[in-house]
C-alpha cells in the first residue's frame, strides 16, 4: 500500500481544499493517507468547525476517514489556534522542537508531499 503524507503548509482556503480533496480522492484508491497541518494552515482550524465554511464538509469527511493526523503545536501557537485545535480533538504534535518532524513518517514509509 503506497503511503503519503500531506503537509499543508498554505494558510489560503482554497488551498487546503485542494489537500483535503486530494486525501480522500487518495484514501479511496487504497492509500494510506495522513494530513498534517502545518504553519499558516494552522489558521484555518476555526473554519474546521464553522457550517458556513467552505471546508467543514470536507474537513469532516477527512476526519470521519481518520486522515486527519493532527496540528503543529508551534504553529498553532503562533496561529492563536492552538484551544481551537484542542476543542476539536485534533492531535497536536510537537516531536520536532514543537513542530511537526517529517523525517517520523519517513522512517513509518510515508512519501511526503507539502502544499
Amino acid at each position: 500500500m503506497k503511503k503519503i503524507a500531506l503537509f499543508a503548509f498554505n494558510g489560503e482556503a482554497m488551498c487546503f481544499v485542494h489537500v483535503l480533496l486530494n486525501a480522500l480522492d487518495m484514501h479511496s484508491k487504497g492509500f494510506d493517507i495522513r494530513v498534517i497541518i502545518e504553519g499558516a494552515a494552522c489558521q484555518l482550524i476555526p473554519q474546521f468547525s464553522d457550517q458556513s465554511s467552505i471546508l467543514y464538509n470536507l474537513v469532516s469527511k477527512v476526519k470521519q476517514n481518520n486522515l486527519l493526523d493532527g496540528a503543529c503545536k508551534a504553529c498553532c501557537i503562533k496561529m492563536g489556534t492552538l484551544n481551537e485545535a484542542r476543542n476539536q480533538h485534533l492531535r497536536i504534535i510537537e516531536n520536532m522542537n514543537g513542530h511537526v518532524s517529517m523525517a517520523n513518517y519517513i522512517n513509518d514509509g510515508f512519501d511526503i508531499i507539502t502544499f
